[in-house]
Formats: C-alpha cells, sequence, structure tokens
C-alpha cells in the first residue's frame, strides 16, 4: 500500500488533508469570476420548497458545493469505499452533508436513504457517473431515487477558465485560481411514477445527453474543447 492510500485511510491523515482540501476549494472558488446560466430554473423549487436531484459529472465536483444556496438544506451521495471518505470529509468541511453509497454499484442501502433525505425535503446531488464510470455515462440508481422519491432531476454543470485536466478515468477537472468561471443548469426532467422498464431507460438517456450538453456548454464558454464521455 502507498504511502499517500496510508494517510488517506487513517483519521487523522484524513483530517489534515480535509483542510488543505477544503482551504483550496474556498480559495479558488473566492478568485474566481462567476456567472450563472439559466439560474432560474432550480429557483421555483427552492421557492416552492422542493426537494431535487441535482445530478452532475463526477469530473466536475470540486466546485459544486457553491452552486447551493447557505441555507437550503442538502445531501450529497459519496462512495463510501477509498477516496470518497476524504471527499466526504472535504464536503462536510464546507457545510453539506453526505450520504454513503453508490448510485451506479450496487447501493441498496443508499438508494433507500436518497429517498427517505428527498421524501423529507431535503434535496440530494449525486454523481450518476460516479465512483468509477464509465467517464459522462449515467447509471441508473439516480433515475430510480427520483422515481421512488417523486422528486425531479436537475442536470447542472459547471466549467472554469483556468484549470488542469488529470489522467484519472473520469478526467477530474483540477479548478485553478484567479479564472472566470460558469455554472450552467440543464432542463429538468420528471421521471413518471408509473414509468416501466422501457420509459426509465429513455429517463436515463436523457439525463445523461442533458448533462453532457450542459457540460459541452459550460466548456466551451470558458474556451475550452468540451470533455468527451469515455
Amino acid at each position: 500500500m502507498s504511502l499517500l492510500k496510508r494517510i488517506v485511510r487513517s483519521h487523522a491523515g484524513r483530517r489534515v488533508l480535509s483542510a488543505i482540501g477544503a482551504g483550496y476549494v474556498r480559495f479558488v472558488h473566492a478568485t474566481t469570476r462567476w456567472t450563472h446560466v439559466r439560474g432560474e430554473t432550480p429557483e421555483k423549487y427552492w421557492a416552492e420548497g422542493r426537494a431535487m436531484l441535482g445530478c452532475f459529472w463526477h469530473n466536475r465536483m470540486l466546485l459544486m458545493p457553491f452552486i447551493w444556496p447557505q441555507g437550503r438544506p442538502i445531501s450529497m451521495l459519496i462512495s463510501h469505499h477509498g477516496d470518497g471518505r476524504l471527499i466526504s470529509d472535504i464536503i462536510g468541511r464546507l457545510g453539506i452533508d453526505t450520504i454513503a453509497g453508490s448510485s451506479s454499484r450496487g447501493g441498496a442501502d443508499a438508494l433507500r436513504t436518497m429517498i427517505s433525505t428527498l421524501k423529507s425535503g431535503v434535496s440530494v446531488a449525486v454523481t450518476p457517473d460516479g465512483p468509477r464510470g464509465p467517464r459522462m455515462h449515467a447509471a441508473a440508481g439516480a433515475v430510480h431515487a427520483a422515481r421512488l422519491a417523486g422528486a425531479p432531476l436537475i442536470p447542472v454543470s459547471l466549467a472554469t477558465s483556468r484549470r488542469k485536466v488529470l489522467r484519472s478515468w473520469d478526467r477530474f477537472l483540477l479548478a485553478l485560481p484567479f479564472a472566470r468561471g460558469v455554472f450552467v443548469w440543464g432542463n429538468p426532467i420528471d421521471v413518471p411514477a408509473d414509468a416501466g422498464d422501457a420509459e426509465m431507460e429513455a429517463v436515463r438517456l436523457a439525463l445523461e445527453s442533458e448533462l453532457n450538453r450542459v457540460s459541452a456548454e459550460a466548456d466551451r464558454l470558458m474556451g475550452h474543447t468540451p470533455v468527451e464521455p469515455a
């Protein structure tokens, strides 16, 4: 086992790394000039106090905590394996609760928790291609949760003008400070309560397509060639 993995798996190590990570995320956000595209999309749900299922790709999660207004409850689904524990600690330092599990690898307990959380009026954020891909292909977990909880799927993406594309499975986008940034909201997707297998698959494909569309839009607005699905 590498030294880094040993540090990440230790409580003391994660505490230090999460403090550094959260500090970096705050610094990047604070030094970036942000714009919002279709920011009115979630406003009606916030105004009505309705829970929603916010969906974004795994490679764009770094600055996503800042898209959500303070004072509005939200939990984020994070894998409880590997680096997920460190990400959960960082997210916690940014004021967001987490649900341990995965939307793409089993996760029956996580699915039940997502449904109960949504039904209680608390929104949930998920990465439909996490925790291990394939990149920018949506698993069905978020769609099932949305149907059973009666909550809409809200695609959203972001991009920054200064970034480094890592060589990870998801081509993680490490945002750099002193940049321009954009949050792009997609069209809400409702899942019929009586949807059968064919309709559920159609919704999953619609979610995947919309997430790829808004991600490409965000990249182009910041002057980048869009990141392609695996």
